[in-house]
């Protein structure tokens, strides 16, 4: 049975800003037993939007006789600091005021989440995760902590993610910050501040998550009557209603600001050096039609990372694949695991 719990971590704790949060809670859940050795772990690092319960947005690879299986697996997903399910972000209570922070909200990176995740591990008693899993800004934090801590993670599977962010990806961020921020309502200090722009910011998101012929397949309009709306239009429409619907604009504002300032590379040499410090077996996966994260940044990561595998997924769906085409990826994942799992018992006779 999937469990919700709450992490309360009571230290300072400081941010790579200079800032620091007096203390945070993470919200997390777990699915499965942990084993007598331990050795079970598979932990799920969410995309942008997503939440901790990990079965609700890539169901297809979790559950039972799935890839990952609670009859056999420990699986874990914690609630990224700065998001809006359960851990601490911006309408959390800053204890300082007694008042939600809102805009005081310190800006937090890649680094500082996969620090507050390792504090979580630590507190449940996981010295070693078996797999750690995950897609777009999960990817980047999968990474990070593969880097960050190497002796943790004995098997990465990285997908459609990258090594730094781009300038490309910056500037569609930045897109949908102005966005939020041209909102008459965003200099308020209220939980539904911005909730406007965020719908106008989605739109732009999601051009950069699909593609041409996507839309093409999915919002083809059937007359050329002038006086209807286009689907493609309405398209763009119901998702910012449905965003606004279970999330919030000061989340959304900072999880962009936390995407660009992924770089693994960081206070770490090249890129290439910091790469070459994944200790664990490395699976990356690309979507074919990726156009934020295109497959030439993926092929980086496997060039550099030693003992990687590198599998692409066939998709018009763009970024999206990833979550699409969970079929394919959860093809890709079987085979990794399979195959270092018959390399680990294999043992050569010697005549």
């Amino acid at each position: 049975m999937l469990k919700g719990r709450v992490f309360n971590y009571t230290d300072e704790f400081h941010l790579e800003s200079g800032r620091s949060l007096p203390g945070f809670q993470l919200f997390y859940t777990t699915w499965g037993t942990l084993n007598e050795d331990r050795s079970n772990v598979v932990w799920v690092c969410h995309a942008f939007t997503g939440n901790a319960f990990v079965k609700d947005w890539w169901g297809e690879l979790f559950g039972e006789g799935k890839t990952f299986d609670p009859a056999k697996h420990f699986i874990v997903c914690a609630n990224s600091l700065g998001s809006c399910y359960g851990s601490t972000g911006p309408l959390s209570l800053n204890p300082d005021t007694g008042k939600p922070y809102y805009h005081a909200f310190p800006t937090l990176t890649i680094r500082d989440v996969v620090r507050a995740f390792d504090a979580l591990r630590e507190h449940l008693g996981i010295e070693q995760i078996d797999v750690l899993l995950g897609g777009s800004i999960g990817g980047q934090q999968a990474l990070e902590w593969a880097i960050e801590s190497p002796h943790v993670t004995r098997r990465l599977v990285q997908v459609a993610a990258n090594a730094r962010q781009t300038p490309w990806a910056i500037a569609l961020n930045e897109s949908q910050r102005m966005a939020i921020e041209q909102d008459v309502t965003w200099q308020l200090a209220t939980d539904d501040a911005g909730l406007e722009g965020m719908k106008t910011a989605r739109s732009i998101a999601l051009l950069s998550y699909r593609t041409y012929n996507s839309y093409n397949r999915a919002q083809k309009e059937g007359s050329p009557d002038l006086k209807k709306i286009y689907r493609a239009a309405s398209y763009q429409q119901y998702q910012g209603e449905k965003l606004a619907k279970r999330f919030n604009a000061f989340s959304y504002w900072q999880l962009t600001k936390m995407m660009d300032s992924h770089h693994v590379a960081r206070e770490r040499g090249t890129l290439e050096e910091a790469l070459r410090r994944v200790q664990a077996e490395t699976l990356v996966i690309g979507v074919n039609s990726d156009q934020l994260f295109p497959l030439n940044e993926q092929r980086f990561v496997a060039r550099h990372i030693p003992n990687a595998t590198f599998q692409v997924i066939q998709s018009e769906a763009g970024h999206d694949g990833f979550l699409l085409e969970a079929d394919q990826v959860a093809h890709f994942i079987d085979t990794f695991l399979l195959k270092k799992q018959l390399r680990k018992s294999w043992i050569p006779t010697v005549f």
